[in-house]
């Protein structure tokens, strides 16, 4: 309890400008966070007290009744003591108690641990953690504790009752009491506060998906379905079945004055890069140099905001072209094989379709659902092999090709090159392609070659970031010497934005990220500033291509929608959000539902009341995208 209160304080403190500090609200928090506290608590009593009761009174001071005693109040004081600097890190880097990414991080052990090796002085802390372990142990035994534990002589009904107590608590809190019911306040960062780390992670474990229709607030299914189909019709598209609950159909681009092009796509999927770190988009870091110099020889999206806050919404967002959906990315979710990507419209227009990754792309199952959506692997095998329903093929980065690497895979520079080495073969070949490239150097330890910029490796993200741009440089440097470059198209936009975290459930700049087109030579360079989503991007650059195809994708051509078209989804595992115009609907679990007007120069949100045609709207989206998903909506079909 100690322990758990001074970390609530410590975190408070350390956070004391972006909370809500007045008086009642501050008790409020931690009165709220002594009762989860307390109910954790219950929980690890739990087994002890059980113990306590069966075993009998003349097995007290064994050998056995020691190991258990011992082994069992020294398993807990160090599952709290690494919890205590496990969320410290945690914290620092998501602005969160532990949540659904902590119970990840157990699943892929290798980077995780790796990386947190790389990013924090492990000797360090694991050394403080078995110090202060051995403090309290002495402490405890100092005391006579374990002493008057062996020789205790209570009765039966004597402990049944404080027993009773404690079984009790652990009771209603496993049944009746939810993670979320810690979140009482407008604040974000109270609501974290009022929780308690360990309750979170289990909280987390237990729903690491959640159903829309059970926890969101929904409208008629074909309701749904006819109101995102009008936000999906134009001129140039007809739906296949327009009856039923899908939204495949028919788009056409292509004429006599607008023939079809086909020339190389290169996707750069740029890890963790928020639009408030390029100059172009206002920043004054100056670390973007060569974004910034493509900004002005590209279609540049100013105005353009990711789904999500993980690598894997992004890549839901790009290839699937869909609103998120509650719970985890589709792309970690079960059934998410042979699905209607933008890598079947690449397909179909006879292109070889490539995922490349610098670390094991088993990671965030990356691999198994590239590859069961017909893209080849190309990554950093580790071991790990593909799922056997999988049939691809996959190329390793081998060791000889490697000139940097750590706990997420090889450094940009070298991913860029097996890059390079793979589009000479397509194009000996005589074969169109599109690579899809995850980086992976703008990511805490921030580690990357030395003597390539002027900020030294594993410093900050600022360092990261300015490395990642140099590599972007260096690769477009490189491909201009090659034969099938001026017959190739770049596509470079972020996954996500550095970090989400702010006051608000969804704090819109934190979704806003770079995007760009460059080397199309049909069209000039130009700043487009219309509101825009991830999901768009491809569906645009289908139409500047003048591609004739089937479309099962919620995105629309940015180049030509109209101010009512403007629109961005962005959503977290929990909320989904609508941003139009300046407002912003947000659908939470629980079926809460919230309203309002963005202070774009200040990023705050001033609740107002709610707009239903445009609530409608926000269910219609998500409600028809997870209903898609669960009803096989998302895959391939044959008309």
């Amino acid at each position: 309890m100690s322990l758990a209160f001074i970390l609530r304080f410590c975190l408070t403190f350390w956070y004391f400008a972006q909370i809500d500090t007045s008086i009642l609200v501050l008790i409020k928090t931690f009165l709220i966070g002594f009762c989860f506290d307390l109910g954790t608590i219950s929980f690890f009593s739990l087994p002890y007290i059980v113990y306590l009761l069966i075993v009998p009174q003349k097995l007290y001071g064994t050998i056995f009744d020691r190991v258990i005693i011992y082994t069992g109040y020294g398993i807990g004081v160090l599952i709290f003591l690494f919890s205590f600097f496990a969320e410290i890190t945690f914290w620092e880097e998501f602005e969160r108690r532990f949540n659904f990414i902590a119970v990840d991080y157990l699943i892929y052990t290798y980077e995780v641990v790796k990386n947190i090796n790389e990013s924090y002085p492990i000797p360090l802390l694991l050394g403080a953690i078995s110090m202060v372990l051995i403090i309290i142990l002495f402490i405890t035994k100092k005391a006579q504790v374990f002493n008057k534990t062996f020789k205790n002589n209570t009765a039966f009904k004597e402990k049944l009752t404080p027993s009773l107590l404690i079984i009790l608590i652990a009771t209603v809190f496993a049944l009746f009491i939810k993670n979320e019911d810690a979140e009482q306040f407008k604040n974000r960062y109270n609501n974290e506060l009022a929780k308690t780390g360990i309750y979170s992670f289990f909280a987390a474990f237990r729903s690491n998906e959640l159903s829309y229709t059970d926890f969101y607030n929904t409208i008629n299914d074909e309701k749904a379905f006819i109101n995102v189909k009008k936000k999906l019709a134009a001129s140039n598209s007809s739906f296949l079945h327009p009856n039923e609950k899908q939204i495949h159909r028919n788009i056409t681009h292509a004429d006599s004055l607008h023939p079809v092009q086909k020339p190389n796509i290169i996707f750069i999927c740029i890890e963790s890069l928020s639009a408030s770190y390029l100059n172009s988009l206002g920043s004054e870091l100056k670390i973007t140099p060569i974004l910034d110099s493509l900004s002005n020889e590209s279609l540049f999206f100013t105005n353009l905001y990711a789904t999500g806050t993980r690598t894997v919404r992004g890549m839901e967002a790009i290839t699937l072209s869909i609103p998120p959906t509650p719970g985890r990315s589709i792309v970690k979710r079960d059934n998410n094989t042979n699905l209607f990507t933008i890598g079947e419209v690449f397909n179909k227009q006879g292109y070889e379709r490539n995922f490349f990754y610098g670390g094991d792309g088993y990671f965030d199952n990356m691999n198994t659902y590239f590859g069961g959506n017909g893209f080849n692997i190309i990554d950093r095998g580790r071991g790990f092999l593909l799922d056997s329903g999988v049939k691809t093929k996959r190329t390793n980065i081998d060791d000889n090709e490697v000139t940097f690497e750590n706990a997420w895979g090889v450094c940009d520079e070298d991913i860029y090159n097996k890059v390079i080495k793979e589009a000479d073969k397509s194009h000996r070949n005589e074969t169109p392609f599109f690579n899809f490239i995850m980086t992976t150097s703008n990511h805490r330890p921030f580690t990357y070659p030395d003597n390539k910029i002027d900020v030294p490796s594993g410093t900050s993200r600022e360092g990261a970031i300015k490395y990642t741009d140099y590599a972007i440089g260096d690769f477009i440097k490189q491909a201009k010497t090659k034969p099938w470059f001026k017959n190739t198209v770049f596509v470079i936009m972020a996954d996500h934005c550095a970090s989400s975290a702010g006051r608000w459930n969804l704090n819109i700049d934190k979704y806003r990220i770079p995007a760009l087109i460059f080397n199309l030579e049909t069209i000039a360079p130009q700043k487009i500033e219309k509101l825009s989503s991830q999901i768009d991007v491809f569906p645009t650059l289908f139409a500047l291509l003048n591609w004739d195809y089937t479309s099962n994708l919620f995105g629309l051509d940015i180049m030509k929608m109209k101010k009512e078209d403007e629109r961005a989804f962005i959503g977290n595992y929990r909320n989904l959000g609508l941003l139009k115009d300046r407002k912003l609907m947000v659908l939470s679990d629980q079926h809460e539902v919230n309203y309002y007007e963005w202070e774009t120069d200040n990023d705050n949100l001033i609740p107002k009341p709610i707009n239903a045609s445009l609530l409608e709207e926000t269910i219609s989206f998500y409600q028809t995208a997870d209903y898609l998903y669960r009803n096989n909506g998302l895959k391939l079909r044959n008309n």
